[in-house]
C-alpha cells in the first residue's frame, strides 16, 4: 500500500512539475512576443513620423519619400498580422530600411540625417557606390553615384536582391526591379553589373557577382584557396564545416520607376 501511494504522489510531483515548465515556457513566449511587438511598433512609429512631416524638394528626395512611405504602409500591413516573434522582427526590419531611405532624402534635401541606423552586416557587405558611372547596355544608359543628382534620384540602400548583392547608391533608375518582382535576375544582368561596378572599391566582380557572392565572402574565399595549396594537410575532413556558411539574405520591397 505504502509503495503504491509512493507511486501516485510520485506520479503527481511529475504531471505538476510538468504543467509548471510548460506553463513557464508559454509565458516566456508570450514576453518575448509582447517585446518583439513594442520594438516592432517603435520602428514603425518612429518611420511614420518621419514620412508624414517631411516633404521633398528635388525629385531625388521626393522618390525617396515615395520609398519610405511604401516601406510605412508594409510595415503598418505586417504589423497587423505578427504573432510570432520572428514575424515582429520582420516588421522591424521593413521599418528600418523605410528609415534608411528617409536618412537618403534628408541627405539629399541638405538637412541632418538624423541618428545612425543599427547596422545590417547585408548592406554592408554589398558594398556602396564610390565614384560616379555613366555606362551604355544593350543601348540603354545606366548611372550611378555615391550622391544624389538630376540624373540619379533613385536610392538603394544596399542588400540583397533575389540573392545577389546590390550595392548603396544612388541610381538613374532602380535597374535592380525587374529581379524584385520576378525573383530571379535577367539574362543581361552580370553584363549590367560587370559595367556598371568593374573596378570600384568593395565590390564584387560580375562572375562573384554572378554566383552570390558579396565582396567580403569572395575576398575570404580567395584567402582560404591561397592557404590551402600551401598545406595539404588541412585541407581534412573539417573542410565542409571550415567552408560552409550562410550566403543567404534578404531582398527588400523598394520603390518603383
Amino acid at each position: 500500500m505504502v509503495t503504491v501511494i509512493v507511486i501516485i504522489v510520485l506520479i503527481l510531483a511529475v504531471v505538476v512539475l510538468g504543467t509548471t515548465f510548460a506553463r513557464n515556457q508559454a509565458n516566456a513566449r508570450q514576453q518575448q512576443l509582447e517585446d518583439a511587438k513594442a520594438e516592432a511598433r517603435r520602428w514603425v512609429e518612429r518611420l511614420g513620423g518621419q514620412v508624414m512631416n517631411l516633404i521633398g524638394t528635388d525629385e531625388a528626395s521626393k522618390q525617396a519619400l515615395a520609398d519610405a512611405s511604401e516601406r510605412y504602409t508594409a510595415a503598418g500591413s505586417q504589423m497587423e498580422q505578427a504573432n510570432t516573434a520572428e514575424q515582429c522582427r520582420l516588421v522591424t526590419k521593413t521599418a528600418l530600411e523605410g528609415l534608411y531611405y528617409v536618412r537618403a532624402a534628408r541627405t539629399a534635401m541638405d538637412l541632418d540625417p538624423g541618428p545612425e541606423l543599427p547596422a545590417d552586416p547585408e548592406r554592408e557587405r554589398a558594398g556602396k557606390v564610390s565614384e560616379d558611372r555613366r555606362v551604355t547596355v544593350e543601348g540603354h544608359d545606366y548611372e550611378a553615384s555615391p550622391e544624389p543628382g538630376d540624373r540619379t534620384t533613385h536610392y538603394y540602400p544596399g542588400g540583397r536582391v533575389a540573392g545577389r548583392p546590390v550595392p548603396q547608391g544612388w541610381y538613374s533608375e532602380p535597374w535592380w526591379r525587374p529581379a524584385l518582382v520576378a525573383g530571379a535576375w535577367g539574362v543581361g544582368s552580370m553584363f549590367l553589373f560587370s559595367a556598371m561596378f568593374s573596378g570600384m572599391y568593395g565590390i564584387p566582380d560580375a562572375a562573384a557577382w554572378e554566383a552570390g557572392y558579396d565582396a567580403g565572402q569572395q575576398e575570404a574565399m580567395e584567402g582560404g584557396d591561397a592557404g590551402d595549396a600551401g598545406d595539404g594537410g588541412d585541407m581534412g575532413g573539417d573542410m565542409g564545416g571550415d567552408f560552409g556558411g550562410d550566403m543567404g539574405g534578404f531582398g527588400g520591397d523598394f520603390g518603383g520607376f
